[in-house]
């Protein structure tokens, strides 16, 4: 089967068997790494992308499923301002992750953000639903999310609210 897809905003081509697993044709046909292989049943959050602006876990998605849609992996966003935004506020607010979900957590963000300038808490948890892991400190994950949203927002209107 071939498979033709957007990546990163490329147009690329994959070719395989249609029941080949998302995360397994950005790692090893991509060479893409940020989304990692954990739980390999939708529950973890590692393996989170963005796919046609909702974040999916790579591990679940059947490459015949991506046909046509725009996939977006913490490499591709890593080179936008929005990311450049997300990592200061990590750091500042000393989020404290542990490595392996941070891209999951970032792309969620970025996915919420998107669709809600202005999220509310249970927005927020709503949006972070699929990242599962120990190191998550949910008030400091809700600061920092707001935090974002406040730049965002005076960086795209010249004002905070």
């Amino acid at each position: 089967m071939t498979v033709n897809f957007i990546l990163n905003g490329e147009d690329v081509v994959f070719s395989g068997e249609a029941g080949v697993r998302l995360i397994d044709i950005l790692r090893g046909n991509f060479n893409l790494f940020g989304a990692k292989p954990g739980c390999l049943c939708g529950q973890c959050g590692a393996c989170s992308v963005i796919i046609n602006n909702l974040v999916s876990p790579a591990c679940l998605i059947p490459a015949f499923k991506i046909q046509g849609s725009e996939i977006i992996t913490i490499e591709g966003f890593s080179q936008t301002i929005e990311y450049q935004e997300i990592i200061s506020i990590f750091e500042e607010e000393h989020l404290g992750n542990c490595g392996y979900c941070e891209a999951g957590k970032i792309l969620c963000i970025e996915a919420l953000l998107d669709r809600i300038p202005s999220p509310s808490v249970n927005q927020i948890l709503a949006g972070f639903s699929g990242i599962k892991c120990r190191c998550t400190n949910t008030e400091k994950l809700l600061r920092t999310v707001n935090s974002i949203a406040q730049i965002r927002r005076r960086r795209l209107y010249g004002r905070s609210s």
